[in-house]
């Protein structure tokens, strides 16, 4: 079986898919990530290994192959931790693949399992909402998920909330509200100036 989550790649402002694909094999213990990721998403290999450790999960002591589809696309950063880390657990028949099925995934991975803030999540909030699709992601970027208009949102602050949440046993409120404090300051229109 092959596990499948999505995520996004960036190419400035423009958002494209990702298929994040998880195999477990038969074969001497190794962890490889294929489909030209850059040393950010090369070294995600540790992150998640030390997060599933601090979770009370080992990977199993098999061939553990990760595919970043489409190959021929640039991968670079490190919000492509918590994807592979949920693939991994679906592979692993933790997480259910239709549980997550309809659901762009990003966020950095602590060695402690936290997930860490990362860039580019209003364009892809932006994105998934255009493709009626969910999105996880940091807690700390809440704020700026919230502008997106996407209310399908699942914000976790550590992947055992992501398990928790995919599995039943704690839900994580979808709907984040922007902040009352946050002010806009009404500006003068362009439109009005004449000459």
């Amino acid at each position: 079986m092959v596990s499948r989550v999505y995520t996004v790649s960036f190419l400035g402002l423009k958002v494209e898919e990702v298929e994040v694909q998880a195999h477990i094999g038969d074969g001497l213990p190794a962890f490889f990530i294929v489909g030209l990721a850059n040393k950010a998403v090369a070294e995600s290999k540790e992150r998640i290994r030390s997060a599933f450790i601090s979770m009370g999960l080992s990977l199993p002591a098999k061939r553990i192959t990760v595919n970043l589809a489409p190959a021929d696309l640039n991968k670079e950063g490190s919000h492509y931790d918590l994807p592979i880390a949920v693939a991994l657990l679906v592979e692993m028949q933790i997480i259910s693949q239709e549980e997550i099925e309809n659901y762009v995934i990003l966020g950095e991975l602590s060695l402690n399992s936290s997930i860490n803030k990362v860039t580019g999540i209003l364009p892809s909030a932006i994105w998934t909402n255009s493709k009626n699709k969910g999105l996880v992601c940091p807690y700390d970027n809440s704020q700026e998920v919230a502008w997106s208009g996407n209310e399908d949102v699942i914000t976790a602050k550590s992947i055992i909330e992501i398990v928790n949440h995919f599995t039943g046993k704690q839900d994580i409120p979808k709907t984040i509200k922007k902040d009352p404090s946050v002010e806009l300051k009404k500006y003068p229109n362009l439109k009005d100036i004449k000459g």
